[in-house]
């Protein structure tokens, strides 16, 4: 049997599913390839499909409310907003993840537990600066994006809280990052199961009121989801600092490292900035949404990308996967088992993906069915669902050829993609389709797969040419 090869009887594969979720020591960087990808790929995919559940939980609920429109509003242009805060917790959680992942290939786990240490630092300085922006400016970004006064109104607490936390988002998306360049993917996903099981008990006490737990509307939802993920925050630190983890955390990766600091920084920034200019771009589209269409567009759309972003997540897992490998295997001397790892990789996610579009395409008007009962919004949601779903093959393909060169370290590449992709393509083609040739929202869904196909074909050429092999951290 070839090294490649992993045997198909169940009782391997059923030990090969317990052991990813039990986790573990692992080398990632010898044997069969597919058996890595397994072993990394179900935890962390368990890990997003819980974290996609915060994307849906609350759109859900606030559905339900009296006059929903407004909330289902309020939610979804807070969550683009948030979007910037995702942005630099997943740009920093990247160079975590690519740094910890290559000092863990090259068999030093004491350096790869400080370089974690010392984006957490970074991480909290940000988050403050992060949460006293959102708590103090709330009214007024709610107002940028184009929200009736009616919406800022009765959305302002929501927001205010939702931003005011953003520490907790940000140290969830950081340390799971640190988690998965080590390889312990199952300590990442239990604690988002943690967080995502809290926010699904507790919104619906908060927002309803049952029980001893009073009646709060759409600002109990914005309680429950910070809540869930700060207890999932609390679960990660336990296990970072208890010492019984791949990572093994000392008082002294603490101190402050000019070095080190300096490479996070070199690596993080691209990043993040390639997540901004991507969130960025979501936000340009909810706001062409809302000047193009009404509320009811605009909700519709909301609850649309919540359900797009509940199956992404998941091939996103599946990504994070590709990340790791080539991290660890480029840090233990073997950029083309690097490769094959990423290329199969990609070929997984390809395969789900193609399985989700069919969902999408046939079945979009039963899903919008759950979130919502007003005609306009359920049509807008649908066609919004139907249109941007036709693409997912590509993101599937492009999303494991990005997060394989930022498992690399090659964060400037995929920012320079998404720039052109994004900002230089997608968002004069929306505006000429929506305002140009009045196709109004209609028009802004259609340029989200053509540029999103556009993104991935380049991301492949350019994985292909293999410079990435030759990048230091």
């Amino acid at each position: 049997m070839s090294q490649e090869s992993m045997t198909s009887s169940r009782p391997s594969i059923i030990s090969l599913i317990k052991k990813s979720l039990r986790g573990g020591d692992h080398d990632y960087t010898t044997g069969s390839i597919r058996q890595a990808i397994l072993l990394l790929a179900i935890p962390m995919i368990l890990e997003l499909s819980l974290e996609s559940v915060f994307a849906v939980v609350d759109i859900y609920f606030v559905g339900h409310l009296p006059n929903s429109r407004n909330a289902i509003a309020t939610v979804g242009l807070t969550e683009l907003v948030i979007t910037i805060v995702y942005s630099f917790a997943i740009g920093l959680s990247t160079a975590a993840t690519a740094v910890v992942a290559r000092r863990i290939g090259e068999k030093n786990p004491d350096g790869a537990a400080h370089a974690g240490m010392q984006s957490l630092l970074i991480a909290l300085i940000a988050s403050i600066v992060f949460g006293v922006l959102g708590v103090i400016f709330a009214p007024e970004i709610l107002s940028l994006m184009g929200a009736t006064p009616e919406v800022v109104r009765e959305g302002v607490a929501f927001t205010r809280i939702m931003l005011g936390g953003s520490i907790v988002i940000i140290m969830l998306f950081l340390i799971n990052g640190i988690f998965r360049g080590a390889g312990d993917a199952s300590m990442a996903m239990r604690s988002l199961w943690i967080a995502s099981l809290l926010n699904i008990i507790l919104c619906p006490l908060l927002i309803y009121g049952y029980g001893p737990f009073p009646e709060l509307g759409l600002k109990g939802a914005a309680i429950a989801t910070t809540i869930g993920r700060g207890i999932g925050v609390v679960y990660q630190c336990y296990h970072l600092f208890k010492g019984k983890r791949i990572i093994k955390v000392r008082r002294i990766h603490f101190n402050w490292d000019n070095k080190i600091i300096k490479t996070l920084v070199e690596v993080g920034w691209p990043a993040t900035l390639q997540f901004v200019i991507q969130s960025g771009s979501w936000i340009f589209m909810g706001r062409l949404v809302a000047e193009t269409g009404n509320m009811d567009a605009v909700a519709g759309y909301q609850v649309a990308i919540r359900n797009i972003v509940f199956f992404i997540l998941p091939a996103w897992g599946l990504s994070n996967a590709a990340a790791t490998l080539v991290g660890q295997n480029l840090g233990a001397g073997q950029p083309e088992r690097a490769e094959r790892s990423a290329l199969l990789t990609t070929k997984y996610n390809a395969i789900f993906m193609s399985a989700v579009m069919l969902v999408f395409i046939f079945f979009s008007s039963p899903i919008m069915g759950i979130f919502t009962n007003e005609p306009e919004v359920h049509r807008y949601g649908v066609l919004a669902l139907q249109i941007i779903g036709s693409g997912f093959i590509f993101y599937g393909i492009g999303m494991v050829m990005i997060q394989s060169l930022n498992g690399a370290g090659d964060t400037r590449t995929p920012t320079l993609l998404n720039f052109f992709g994004f900002w230089v393509f997608q968002i004069p083609l929306a505006y000429l389709l929506a305002k140009g040739l009045d196709y109004g929202p209609v028009g802004a869904f259609v340029a989200i797969p053509i540029a999103e196909t556009m993104i991935a074909i380049a991301a492949f050429i350019v994985f292909k040419r293999g410079k990435w092999k030759k990048i230091k951290v």
